[in-house]
């Protein structure tokens, strides 16, 4: 499903998942729901919300890209962030410890 995400020229769901996925993919995403938890996506123009209106559906698809794609979901760095800070943990508990 990811490589079809990332893939996509546009994606349309009504998966709360897909539209994060969507928006860290960098493909527009177009909900056919009335709201979303992700308002972030919406908010900058990555996400449009249609409902089941077809009008909609075809307006969204023809919109252009925005112009930024704000890091909302941060950086992808919190992982190496996560890692270095688990490391500087327990290279003080060993201190600690005498070993």
């Amino acid at each position: 499903m990811l490589v079809l995400e990332r893939g996509a020229a546009a994606i349309a769901t009504d998966s709360g998942g897909v539209q994060r996925e969507a928006y860290l993919w960098g493909v527009p995403c177009i909900t056919m729901r009335e709201e979303t938890e992700w308002i972030e996506t919406v908010s900058t123009g990555w996400n449009t919300l249609v409902g089941v209106d077809a009008e909609k559906f075809a307006d969204a698809l023809a919109k252009p890209l925005p112009a930024e794609r704000p890091p909302i979901f941060g950086d992808g760095n919190a992982a190496e962030r996560i890692a270095e800070l688990t490391v500087a943990h327990l290279d003080r508990a060993l201190e600690k410890s005498g070993v």
